[in-house]
């Protein structure tokens, strides 16, 4: 399967699921709300130019934010991890490992320390962001910060059962033209 309609299904599926099965699901306790729709931005392949991942970002979170009847909310959360990803790849991984390595951001192709730090950076940020905008119409600062831990927390446990679910094969790039 390309990459193309791999990343079209992916697309789909984490739109659908996390407003037909994780948006269905009541706020545990009142701060923690299940998000894993992000995933989407941190699993796209690495050759993706800045430029397109960040437009590609803001158009995901566009079409959830159009099921969730949320304008902006989740677009502006995704253009802010799709635009400091390239960044933070370039910093946890040399740029070789990304031009003649794997082809995607996985446990396989970067390994168990970059990766997890690769999500809980950009899961953070993320929940920040999107509880911030949220928080600016409640105002309580204590709210802010453990609606932001508990949701991070909720989403790092989704993504590790995610992981360990739906093994990716890390597909091996070469340079053969």
């Amino acid at each position: 399967m390309s990459n193309l309609v791999r990343n079209i299904i992916r697309f789909a599926f984490f739109i659908l699921f996390q407003v037909f099965v994780l948006g269905k699901i009541p706020p545990l306790h009142q701060f923690i709300v299940p998000y894993l729709y992000f995933l989407f931005i941190l699993w796209l392949p690495f050759k993706i130019t800045r430029g397109a991942l960040t437009l590609l970002g803001f158009l995901f979170g566009m079409a959830l934010d159009m099921f969730t009847k949320t304008p902006g909310l989740h677009a502006a959360a995704c253009t802010l991890i799709a635009y400091i990803r390239p960044f933070l790849i370039s910093l946890l991984m040399p740029k070789e490992a990304t031009e003649i390595g794997y082809s995607e951001p996985s446990i396989t192709s970067m390994g168990f320390v970059p990766y997890a730090v690769y999500v809980l950076v950009l899961t953070f940020l993320h929940h920040s962001y999107l509880v911030f905008m949220e928080w600016l119409h409640f105002g309580n600062f204590l709210y802010f910060i453990g609606k932001v831990f508990a949701t991070t927390a909720i989403s790092l446990l989704l993504i590790l059962i995610t992981e360990m679910l739906f093994v990716r094969k890390a597909k091996y790039r070469t340079n053969v033209a």
